[in-house]
């Protein structure tokens, strides 16, 4: 039996169909049963809120997550229909007044937006004036690629461009695309948008989400090894360019507008 064979989770924890609702609705049972992965969505929502503007802040992509926990004043949204949800919408299309929103946060959710270039602009246009966008996305290092390329189901190919092929919302993605956007074409970024300033993007958490299992994986440490696991990470971190499976972007818009 291969090592991936003996990772993946059991038949009865996988919906075939990653569009279908059940499967968001199975990650939200995963996400109660693994406190490893529990406690890194926690960590996870913490850093956003602290990047946050004042004013309305907009969870884009919540899905299973349980952002309220960590900012209870949080708009949760999705472009499924699933319960407990504030709002239904797409990203590129979003229902709200110009200059309404002090941030949008997001974890997992922009190597899915089929057009990020309508995201941006959509963005742009709910902002406040030093409104932010604070996101976790997968990272590209020397680590997550062997990672992502060999036990992860999603795509990851650094030389696509700005757009995912047709297909589901969750279904379709490429891990690599927040690299491509913000590494490897930032002057572009930087041109066709000059009012969402990139303020940061940092590169973390090299061990947390693969030891987790993630949703589709075998968590393979106990539960109770989850602060020493942080403590290492945080030991490795003038390592994560190399290391790091995550990071975290921030944009804002310009307060000249």
């Amino acid at each position: 039996m291969k090592i991936t064979d003996w990772l993946r989770l059991p038949e009865k924890r996988v919906v075939k169909d990653m569009d279908d609702h059940q499967q968001t609705l199975l990650h939200a049972e995963i996400l109660k049963d693994k406190p490893f992965l529990r406690n890194l969505y926690r960590d996870f929502y913490k850093e956003l809120s602290a990047g946050t503007a004042a004013g309305p802040v907009v969870e884009l992509g919540s899905g299973a997550g349980f952002i309220k926990e960590i900012i209870p004043s949080a708009v949760t949204s999705d472009v499924l229909e699933l319960p407990g949800l504030d709002k239904v919408f797409s990203a590129t299309d979003m229902p709200f007044d110009d200059g309404s929103i002090g941030g949008f946060v997001m974890i997992n959710v922009l190597h899915h937006i089929s057009r990020p270039r309508e995201f941006f602009a959509e963005a742009l246009r709910c902002l406040k004036a030093g409104g932010r966008v604070a996101m976790i996305e997968p990272a590209n290092t020397l680590w997550s690629r062997f990672i992502y390329k060999n036990f992860h189901h999603e795509l990851f190919d650094e030389k696509a461009e700005w757009a995912l092929p047709p297909g589901g919302p969750l279904a379709i993605g490429n891990d690599a695309m927040p690299w491509i956007i913000f590494c490897r074409d930032r002057a572009v970024f930087e041109k066709e948008f000059p009012l969402l300033r990139v303020v940061s993007v940092k590169k973390h958490t090299p061990l947390c989400y693969f030891l987790s299992g993630g949703f589709t994986q075998r968590q393979m440490l106990p539960s109770f090894m989850y602060p020493f696991i942080r403590f290492i990470e945080r030991l490795l971190s003038p390592l994560s360019d190399w290391l790091g499976m995550f990071q975290t972007i921030q944009l804002q818009k310009s307060q000249e507008v």
